[in-house]
């Protein structure tokens, strides 16, 4: 595998995504329809969906292509591949909060290797390097790369203090219940996959998840924070969480700075 390529034509798709959707999403209005599972969708996730999926047919189209926009991909599990979410965030879209995300990841028996994640309204974008490490790319993002800095996770976070991240739509009694078995400092909320990359760049450091997610939602943030030192791992017998999973949908789970303390369920 090009790992070079590969990481150059994820940033590349991921910042041209994110162009698409923000002229949408600077439009004075936009439809939003409701999908199968209810979840919402607006033609910002289908024209991304679009534009990625064409570009990583057309340079690699030997490795499997998973996309949430396309029922077709979700079928048989597999253990290398490519994992798209357009649009990840689309609550915070259609609400104008700015917290979502272009997510592009590639997995290798099981494994999420590289990721990109691009937050366009926010001006933020991380990705891994062909060598595994995180960067943070400052913009303005051009055709090549501006100024890029390496991340890492809060090297010793002190678990009488630590800073949470959770979820703006999907916070629960049930992740309150958890939060409240740590010593937090702090708490903020975030949408999208941005959780993970806060985790990345020390800005956070725990964000559990006790609900429903797919390998989309998180394949991209999990390979970002796994090269900037994290960890993420299952809620119920903290193994890391693997991908490639029939259904690609994923148990609960805890992506942490490794030297959080981790409380028992």
């Amino acid at each position: 595998m090009q790992f070079d390529l590969l990481v150059t034509e994820m940033r590349r798709l991921a910042l041209q995504a994110g162009e698409k959707i923000m002229e949408i999403y600077n439009a004075d209005d936009f439809a939003v329809r409701a999908k199968s599972d209810d979840s919402p969708v607006t033609a910002a996730d289908e024209a991304a969906d679009a534009l990625i999926s064409a570009g990583l047919r057309a340079t690699f189209p030997d490795i499997p292509l998973v996309t949430e926009e396309q029922a077709a991909t979700h079928g048989q599990a597999v253990g290398t591949f490519l994992i798209v979410d357009p649009l990840d965030g689309t609550k915070e879209f259609v609400q104008r909060r700015g917290d979502f995300t272009v997510n592009i990841a590639y997995v290798e028996n099981g494994v999420p290797l590289l990721g990109v994640v691009y937050a366009p309204a926010k001006d933020r974008l991380f990705y891994t390097t062909a060598d595994g490490r995180s960067v943070e790319e400052r913009g303005p993002f051009g055709n090549e790369p501006g100024e890029v800095n390496s991340i890492g996770v809060n090297p010793t976070p002190d678990n009488r203090g630590l800073m949470v991240v959770a979820s703006k739509s999907h916070r629960d009694a049930a992740t309150d219940e958890y939060i409240a078995r740590y010593s937090a400092r702090d708490m903020t909320s975030a949408g999208s996959s941005l959780k993970f990359c806060l985790v990345a760049t020390g800005e956070a450091d725990l964000y559990p998840r006790l609900g429903r997610t797919m390998e989309w939602d998180t394949a991209a943030g999990d390979a970002v924070l796994r090269g900037a030192g994290g960890e993420v791992v299952r809620f119920d017998d903290h193994t890391a969480l693997a991908y490639g999973k029939p259904g690609f949908e994923n148990p609960f789970f805890i992506a942490f700075a490794p030297g959080v303390l981790l409380v028992k369920d």
